[in-house]
């Protein structure tokens, strides 16, 4: 892997995903749980899959909803449901969060940290709560929550476009062969992996009505990629 794909910190994962992607949240979910319960410190380079800029078109709802149901329910937990507010406050575009936690990677607003606390709040805001994450006042709302974000210099740092720059450069990277999708998770101990743990499939084209359907899901992979963390570590 190239140093561009990839964070050379042994303790680092690299996630490339896109927020509006109801399977990157799964994963994240799952390695941040798994960390949690394990006690294990946890950093997480978030790198953009930006999804509309590889479709040309926002993400439609009619396949992000579905997946929604499908993940929620084998995963009550989340706390997932289905878009409960009104249908013009629906994102359509993931661009302005995606760049926000890009812009808090900066050691002056939050660094890797509160990168990682930003893009969890701004996907359970999305999923769990029904928050329109395309705008500016949302985002900025959500990283006063993140106690490892400076939520005034992530404003600032927005204002000045920062973070725009890195999401069009992954983008630009994650069209060559080494990234699969979103999500795809690295390490530099070796671990790769596209939508690990999930078992699904679509039953048919989502525009003539085809569903998700999710035969199983196996967490077991993030107790995988943590113990090779700590191996790591500790050489």
């Amino acid at each position: 892997m190239t140093d561009a794909t990839i964070a050379a910190d042994p303790g680092t994962v690299t996630v490339w995903s896109d927020i509006g992607c109801p399977w990157a949240s799964l994963a994240l979910h799952t390695l941040r749980a798994t960390a949690r319960a394990r006690g294990q410190e946890l950093l997480i380079d978030h790198r953009a899959f930006p999804l509309e800029l590889f479709n040309s078109q926002p993400t439609p709802k009619f396949i992000v909803e579905p997946e929604v149901i499908v993940i929620g329910a084998h995963r009550p937990e989340l706390g997932w449901r289905v878009w409960s507010g009104a249908e013009s406050d629906y994102p359509s575009t993931t661009l302005p969060a995606l760049e926000a936690v890009q812009a808090a990677k900066d050691p002056a607003v939050g660094g890797l940290r509160g990168s990682d606390q930003l893009d969890a709040a701004l996907r359970h805001a999305f999923y769990a709560q029904s928050r329109c994450i395309s705008v500016p006042s949302v985002i900025l709302g959500l990283a006063e929550e993140c106690p490892a974000v400076d939520a005034p210099a992530l404003a600032g740092a927005m204002e000045r476009g920062a973070g725009r720059a890195e999401v069009y450069a992954h983008w630009r990277i994650a069209e060559g062969p080494q990234i699969q999708g979103s999500p795809h998770l690295f390490t530099a101990g070796g671990f790769a992996a596209h939508n690990p743990g999930a078992h699904f499939a679509w039953t048919g084209d989502p525009q003539q009505g085809g569903l998700p359907r999710l035969d199983g899901y196996d967490a077991s992979w993030a107790e995988k990629l943590l113990d090779g963390l700590r191996e790591e570590k500790g050489r």
